[in-house]
C-alpha cells in the first residue's frame, strides 16, 4: 500500500481537527469544505473501498454520521440541511483510497449541487427495474 492520508492522521502522523473518536472510526474536518462545518468520518482499519470494510464498522460510520448531523444542527453552524456523501471508486469520483464519508451541512443558495445525465428523469419500465434488482440480488452474499 501507498502512503495513506487518512491513515498518517489515525496514526497521529499528520495533523488534523479531530471532531470525534473512537474505537472503529475518527472524525476530522475536511481540508476542502464544501461549507464550514464538512467533516470527514474514517474507518480506523485501512479500507480501500466500501466492499473493502468491515460490515460493522460500516454501521458505526453511520451511526456517527447520525450524530454528527444532530451536532452540526446544534452548532450555531450555518445548517439547514446536511448531505452524506461517500465516493466508492475512481468512476464515482474517489480520490483518497480509504474509505471516507463526507458529512456536510447545507443552506439554500450555498453553490453545491449534482450534476445529473440528461434524461436522468426517464423512468424506466417496472420490468426492467425488476430484472436489475434481480441481478443485483443474486450476487448478494449473506455474510
Amino acid at each position: 500500500m501507498d502512503s495513506c492520508v487518512f491513515c498518517e492522521i489515525i496514526e497521529g502522523k499528520a495533523e488534523a481537527s479531530v471532531v470525534h473518536e473512537d474505537a472503529a472510526c475518527t472524525t476530522f474536518m475536511n481540508i476542502r469544505p464544501v461549507n464550514s462545518g464538512h467533516m470527514l468520518i474514517v474507518p480506523k482499519t485501512h479500507a480501500a473501498q466500501l466492499n473493502d470494510l468491515d460490515e460493522e464498522v460500516g454501521a458505526q460510520l453511520f451511526r456517527v454520521a447520525i450524530r454528527l448531523d444532530k451536532a452540526l444542527r446544534k452548532s450555531g453552524l450555518r445548517c439547514e440541511g446536511v448531505n452524506l456523501f461517500l465516493a466508492d471508486g475512481e468512476a464515482a469520483g474517489q480520490d483518497v483510497f480509504h474509505v471516507h464519508l463526507h458529512i456536510f451541512p447545507r443552506f439554500a443558495d450555498d453553490g453545491f449541487g449534482l450534476i445529473v445525465r440528461p434524461r436522468y428523469g426517464e423512468k424506466p419500465s417496472r420490468a426492467s427495474l425488476n430484472e436489475v434488482a434481480e441481478k443485483i440480488n443474486a450476487c448478494m452474499s449473506n455474510h
